[in-house]
């Protein structure tokens, strides 16, 4: 069997064999992610049982505690799967109203630190909102870095209304170990990425990658970490 771990521009691949329980370290790629974090005195993690957390091990009741609500992202994150292509602003602006008449409560309009189209397509899909008076709430992903952050509030002033940053960042220890992140590192750069989102007026919902491999000591300290930091979803 072939692990391969794909995060960024790092990839780790490990042949997995019988009898073997531990993983090489990884061999990084020369570019980084720019919002690479590292603890030089860390010890890495290397057992494969520490990398991902069995959340069958969990017992008792669970449950959402208060109103469901859904967000789409079919304008985003739909857009990532090799089986679609990227449409053009009209039909997007055409999926926008579609989300609209089906009564969802918010919607991804973009990630505008991809770049200039991406900027675009997210003004316009947010002054439509605005200028339609719809009552879908909006939100945009960024990575947990200000570079993504700071186009999401001037997009909001262009057009005129609140736009929520969802500010996303792996968390697991497997995707720790890829990236050779440390948690005491991403909870350095979350802080400030949320505290600049804040600053600017804009709300902010707190997002965890690969949530159900990640520890849940962990998962309940970066989350709580983040509302005192002013996330509020």
């Amino acid at each position: 069997m072939r692990l391969e771990l794909r995060s960024g521009s790092s990839t780790l691949r490990h042949r997995l064999r019988r009898g073997a329980p531990y993983l090489p370290r990884p061999v990084l790629a020369r570019r980084r992610p720019y919002y690479f974090i590292t603890d030089p005195g860390e010890a890495a993690v290397s057992d494969l049982c520490d990398l991902i957390y069995d959340w069958n091990k969990v017992t008792g009741k669970t449950g959402p505690r208060g109103a469901v609500s859904i967000a789409d992202e079919t304008l985003r994150d739909g857009l990532q799967s090799p089986s679609v292509i990227n449409p053009g602003i009209e039909d997007k602006l055409k999926i926008l109203h579609l989300i609209e008449d089906l009564g969802v409560q918010s919607a991804d309009i973009g990630l505008p630190g991809a770049g200039g189209q991406a900027v675009a397509h997210t003004e316009r899909l947010a002054r439509e909102i605005a200028g339609e008076r719809m009552r879908i709430r909006p939100y945009c992903a960024a990575r947990t870095v200000i570079p993504d952050i700071r186009p999401i509030a001037e997009i909001s002033q262009k057009a005129g209304m609140p736009i929520e940053v969802a500010a996303f960042i792996g968390t697991s220890p497997i995707r720790q170990y890829a990236e050779d992140w440390s948690l005491e590192g991403i909870l350095r750069q979350c802080e400030e990425a949320v505290r600049f989102a804040v600053k600017e007026g804009l709300p902010v919902m707190f997002v965890t990658e690969d949530t159900t491999r990640s520890r849940p000591e962990a998962i309940r300290r970066i989350y709580s970490e983040a509302i005192a930091w002013g996330a509020r979803a």
